[in-house]
């Protein structure tokens, strides 16, 4: 898997070295976070031009394309199908967990040890239902085997799925690995996390989705205890439908009238809480996805 890769970061031990005002000359700046360029002046003696190695402060952040992702995915699939004279049906069941340490070029890797940001796949899902069906409406028993009476089909596919992963990142730079400018995606950074009940919440409150005092900044130097990604957003609840009307003019010509709904009972569908720690909406559901959308097409066959 392709995923990004700082090849140019700081020294965060380097940085820390300089980082009080008594450990540089009078007068001269100390490097802190997004300080990674800078030139620093030790109290000791010497010029530190820049933490990044090993291109150092003249290339800055310079992330790079590396085929280093790992992935795991593992899962329980069953279905099963039902075909009756005028109904068919289809449902399948998925129980899985997929694992990497980047899913992508949107997910760097820590740079100096890649298992640390081994966590839940953004496109993780625990649990997936999706429940399909066509039925033939028998309006042609009422109305007979006419234009009128025949022809009408509801179908649909129902979805019932956990929520993807929350990703947790912190913009700060308080790891002084300098990666937030990149380019590439999401910043290594990670909040520190303390084990706890996450009180998973419901969107609707307008409270956060879960505890967010359970987390932290990571401390100034150190890569934070969080996983990128350990528990689930808020899940999917989705009905699709559509009625459709078969009319058939001649031995080779037809129309067909479909009238279709997603999201037909208008169920929200939240997307994830904001995952950045540094954000003033850290833990809140800020969007969802699309609400009730109807359509209406006539197709001619001939």
């Amino acid at each position: 898997m392709i995923t990004g890769l700082e090849s140019n970061p700081g020294n965060p031990a380097l940085c820390l070295s300089v980082s009080q005002p008594s450990e540089v000359m009078p007068g001269t700046t100390t490097c802190g976070p997004f300080g990674e360029n800078g030139v620093y002046y030790p109290a000791t003696g010497g010029v530190i031009n820049g933490t990044r190695a090993p291109f150092g402060p003249l290339f800055a952040s310079n992330a790079w394309y590396d085929t280093m992702g790992n992935s795991s995915y593992n899962a329980f699939e069953a279905a099963g199908r039902f075909t009756s004279g005028r109904a068919q049906f289809l449902a399948s069941y998925t129980l899985s967990k997929a694992m990497d340490n980047a899913s992508g070029l949107g997910d760097q890797v820590y740079p100096f040890d890649y298992k640390l940001t081994k966590a839940l796949s953004a496109f993780d899902l625990t649990d997936n239902f999706v429940f399909s069906y066509s039925y033939t409406l028998p309006f042609d028993r009422v109305l007979g085997q006419n234009r009128l009476g025949s022809g009408w089909k509801l179908s649909g596919i129902t979805r019932f799925a956990t929520g993807f992963p929350v990703t947790l990142t912190e913009s700060d730079d308080n790891s002084l690995l300098g990666t937030s400018s990149s380019g590439v995606g999401n910043e290594v950074d990670e909040p520190n996390y303390t084990p706890g009940n996450l009180h998973l919440t419901d969107p609707r409150t307008g409270l956060p989705y879960f505890d967010t005092s359970l987390f932290s900044p990571e401390a100034l130097g150190q890569f934070g205890t969080a996983n990128r990604r350990f528990f689930h957003g808020p899940g999917l609840n989705n009905f699709d439908m559509a009625l459709v009307k078969d009319l058939h003019l001649t031995e080779s010509k037809s129309l067909e009238f479909r009238a279709e709904w997603f999201n037909t009972f208008n169920h929200v569908q939240f997307m994830s809480p904001v995952g950045n720690i540094d954000s003033e909406t850290f833990g809140l559901v800020t969007a969802a996805n699309n609400p009730r959308i109807g359509q209406l097409a006539l197709k001619f066959f001939f």
